[in-house]
């Protein structure tokens, strides 16, 4: 219940605070591209109940349809749709979601039903034993560390069969340690990396829940999941 009563009051407080933020996102997406302003995305959430997810629609119309990842220079992103993810204004509109009781505001990153039925294994799953939120460390991982390394060939199978090993690592070892303290940390955590790509930053160290994700005997080393190039990503120090 105390999460619960955390999630509606972020949520409300920010859709109050954030509203000329709203209004300016659904006004340059209208001039920027035809087609409607929102983009209702089908996922899994808590108990593996399909629903739908809203963002601001940042591709040209009816190119989401055919991969749900996208990669580092995606054709599909018009420019101010580019503006928008680079800044996760895009995920805003989830924070619907959030009042409506489909998503948290911490919480693993909510994926494509077909990768969850054609990828996720039965530990993968407990990630969907908590409600989906807008930013976990996997995603902050993913902002971070992931999404430029998707280029080139067939990026959905580059993502399920490296990335996405270490995100959900990461969002089960966020699981099993939820709390309320903890989500106020991810927040943090999160603002602090939106703001240190706004100012150029492009280097960033693992995040913390990195080394539990490794310690797992049964998990794979993490240069055979993701390899990333030095000269891009340097490791942390």
């Amino acid at each position: 219940m105390a999460r619960r009563l955390f999630d509606i009051a972020c949520a409300a407080s920010a859709l109050i605070v954030l509203a000329p933020v709203f209004v300016a996102a659904w006004i340059g997406i209208r001039v920027s591209s035809p087609g409607p302003v929102l983009f209702r995305a089908k996922r899994i959430g808590r108990g593996e109940r399909e629903f739908t997810m809203l963002k601001f629609r940042s591709m040209h119309t009816g190119s989401e349809q055919s991969s749900p990842i996208t990669s580092a220079g995606d054709t599909r992103i018009f420019p101010f749709g580019r503006f928008l993810r680079g800044w996760k204004v895009d995920e805003l509109p989830q924070l619907v979601n959030v009042l409506v009781g489909d998503m948290s505001i911490i919480g693993p990153r909510p994926e494509h039903p077909d990768i969850v039925r054609e990828h996720y294994s039965d530990r993968d799953r407990e990630t969907l034993s908590v409600r989906p939120g807008l930013a976990s460390p996997g995603s902050i991982y993913n902002y971070t560390h992931g999404e430029s390394s998707l280029v080139g060939g067939d990026v959905a199978s580059q993502y399920v069969d490296r990335l996405m090993p270490i995100k959900l690592g990461l969002d089960r070892i966020y699981v099993q340690r939820a709390s309320i303290l903890y989500d106020v940390r991810i927040v943090g955590r999160t603002v602090g990396v939106l703001v240190a790509r706004a100012c150029g930053r492009q280097h960033f160290e693992d995040p913390p829940e990195m080394s539990a994700f490794e310690g797992h005997t049964d998990c794979l080393p993490r240069e055979q999941i993701l390899p990333i190039p030095n000269s891009q990503y340097p490791a942390s120090k």
